[in-house]
């Protein structure tokens, strides 16, 4: 056993060094480089990427075979070939940036009072949200309904018209009936309000969405793939309702599921909304017991 020991020993000699430092980094990088996998994988990137693979290939056999001409040609457009990746990647560099910001990590420290009501939805504004909804879901009619959590909508809400109405089933059935002035486009709900309509959405660039989904789920995955938004989704084709979260639609069955959906997502709000805040007006209720 000690001679095996010794022999072990005399292998692992000529290794390098490995500290708890170089240990840390190798999981930080792997986790970045599983991101970014991820990322490509599931954006139009993942196609330009095949096509850059094909010219790397490329060059590698150019430089095998020392093909001097095409090594000296691709040398030489290797500048404006990188100028030319960050222009084509811009879209989806702008939503990486983008969900990057909207990480709990970040809109936790960098807090600003926005001047909303940030007390979540009440009991009626969800039972009312759930009556339209299937209300709509019977008869078919499209809808595309918003619900505001910790990132602020505001830039969604410029895009539409503004409502500042409270919440009822008949308001957001009026909203999207056929042949309306407001039913084209999404609502804002902030709170108990419905603070905007015909807003205009992000399309989603994720390319396992099902080719049977239209533009109206495009956009309610495209909204929450860059917020924490919580977006309703009645399908005008089928009926069919479905929430989008996080980048990701998951179909409802019934009015039951998605008030306890709702009723789960507005209690993690509700209790967030108790925490420290870093930033001018999170202190309001507090100030106001003291007085």
């Amino acid at each position: 056993m000690a001679e095996l020991m010794d022999r072990f020993g005399s292998w692992m000699w000529f290794l390098p060094r490995i500290s708890i430092s170089n240990l840390v980094e190798i999981v930080i990088i792997t986790v970045l480089i599983y991101e970014l996998l991820l990322w490509i994988k599931n954006t139009r990137a993942w196609t330009l990427l095949k096509g850059l693979v094909v010219i790397l290939v490329f060059t590698l056999f150019a430089a095998i075979f020392e093909l001097r001409t095409i090594l000296w040609i691709i040398e030489r457009t290797a500048t404006i070939a990188a100028t030319a990746l960050l222009v084509i990647f811009q879209p989806e560099l702008r939503k990486a940036l983008e969900q990057l910001g909207s990480q709990k990590i970040i809109t936790n420290i960098l807090s600003f009072d926005d001047g909303k009501d940030g007390s979540g939805f009440s009991e009626k504004t969800i039972n009312e949200i759930v009556r339209a909804t299937f209300e709509m879901a019977k008869v078919k009619t499209g809808a595309l309904m918003v619900i505001e959590r910790g990132d602020s909508l505001k830039e969604i809400e410029r895009t539409g018209i503004e409502i500042n109405g409270l919440v009822s089933s008949q308001l957001l059935i009026n909203i999207f009936e056929h042949n309306t002035p407001l039913h084209d486009g999404a609502v804002v709900i902030c709170g108990n309000r419905v603070t905007a309509a015909t807003c205009y959405l992000p399309l989603s660039d994720n390319m396992t969405i099902s080719k049977d989904l239209g533009t109206r789920h495009r956009a309610a995955v495209g909204i929450s793939e860059v917020t924490d938004s919580l977006t309703v989704v009645v399908s005008e084709e089928t009926g069919r309702v479905s929430v989008a979260e996080r980048g990701k639609l998951t179909r409802i069955g019934d009015g039951e599921t998605l008030r306890t959906l709702l009723s789960g997502k507005v209690g993690e709000d509700s209790s967030s909304g108790s925490r420290f805040k870093l930033w001018k007006g999170r202190l309001k209720n507090e100030n106001k017991n003291h007085a």
